[in-house]
């Protein structure tokens, strides 16, 4: 069995959707037998559940966890155990004595002042189950990709990396448009397609803006427009921001995601389908 912890320097990582790193254990007779710590390749949140299934990983154990990636880790056939906090190495020994109980989705997208958060991505991949057909939903499917916005400046690419994406279709994973297309492929069809933001990020929340006095946070007097960083939320989950705008006294995040509010191109690659 293999046991994934969501880790950051020894202790488990807060947040599914944003963790960098993975601490592998390989369990036999329920006791780990070597751990290692991986990347995650740079993988986007609705990447995670898939990075997960293709190194064979059981069980996941996390912080916060939104209903969107548990769905995505259920169809994967991943055990999910969130609400877990402190030493990793920890969390894990008690899962195997079974005094880990999981909290289930405890994600509610709203950090301590009550602003909604509207990161998608903070609960990694909160997009509702799909409403499409095609003959691809439920099954793994590998594509290769290429993105650009409607000006033809390309923001991601698989070919580039040289390594395709896998994912399981309709499962949440990716973003509505792009689910939606490769569910109608066939094995080596390639599409273009356009993604309205509805389709994609969706519109920019402005509840999602907020103003934060400068003397109530340590470190922000530092920070510059356009930086980004992590916040915590009232339980200790972090979430993403930018710094839009500053003053003597206050300072301006937005935590929209940075793709809200864009219109996306797409050039798809169907590879397999299984």
């Amino acid at each position: 069995m293999k046991i994934a912890v969501t880790y950051d320097n020894g202790k488990v990582f807060g947040h599914f959707g944003h963790t960098e790193q993975f601490k592998v254990y390989e369990v036999e007779d329920e006791k780990v037998i070597d751990s290692k710590v991986v990347g995650t390749d740079g993988a986007g949140h609705e990447a995670l559940a898939s990075f997960l299934f293709e190194g064979g990983i059981d069980v996941l154990i996390c912080g916060g966890i939104g209903a969107g990636a548990q769905a995505a880790l259920e169809e994967a056939g991943i055990k999910l155990c969130s609400g877990a906090t402190g030493d990793a190495d920890d969390a894990v020994e008690k899962y195997l004595a079974g005094e880990l109980t999981s909290a289930g989705v405890n994600c509610d997208h709203h950090h301590e002042e009550e602003h909604s958060c509207g990161d998608c991505g903070s609960c990694g991949g909160c997009h509702s189950k799909p409403e499409f057909e095609g003959p691809n939903l439920g099954k793994i499917v590998t594509v290769h990709y290429t993105g650009t916005f409607d000006n033809g400046e390309k923001f991601d690419s698989s070919y580039d990396r040289e390594k395709p994406l896998e994912f399981i279709c309709g499962a949440g994973m990716m973003i509505k448009g792009f689910d939606a297309a490769v569910a109608k492929m066939n094995v080596g069809d390639e599409v273009d397609v356009h993604l309205t933001a509805d389709e994609a990020y969706g519109e920019p929340d402005p509840a999602a803006i907020f103003d934060v006095p400068i003397a109530e946070m340590e470190g922000c007097e530092e920070l510059n427009v356009g930086e980004q960083v992590f916040l915590s939320n009232q339980y200790g989950q972090p979430f993403k921001v930018t710094v839009t705008a500053k003053t003597d006294t206050t300072i301006t995040f937005d935590a929209n995601h940075e793709m809200a509010g864009k219109e996306l191109n797409f050039h798809i690659e169907l590879l397999s389908a299984k």
